[in-house]
């Protein structure tokens, strides 16, 4: 337990499922054993937030993604750098094409 063998990194994969385009809004996604990551998209909402610091509410596009992983191969830590990542590459898509080669 908690180590890995070369056979244990071979044929990963990391899956997207778009649980949103069926209407689902969150899911608590399960890595299975041919996967490293997973990640469920869900529909975008038009919800209320508070604007900044004010109190100010303002309509904003949401959109939940719940992301698993096997934390053999991908520690909690790099899941949220990638989350946050993912979430700024979606807010400002200049920054991905940016990154493209």
């Amino acid at each position: 337990a908690g180590t890995l063998a070369n056979g244990d990194l071979r044929g990963g994969t990391f899956t997207l499922s778009n649980v949103g385009m069926i209407g689902g809004t969150y899911l608590s996604p399960v890595v299975v054993s041919s996967e490293v990551c997973i990640g469920a998209i869900g529909r975008v909402q038009r919800l209320p937030r508070f604007e900044g610091d004010s109190d100010r509410v303002v309509a904003r596009h949401i959109l939940v993604t719940s992301w698993a992983a096997d934390h053999r191969v991908v520690d909690g830590a790099t899941m949220a750098r990638f989350a946050t990542l993912y979430k700024s590459l979606l807010e400002q898509p200049e920054l991905m094409m940016a990154r493209m080669k």
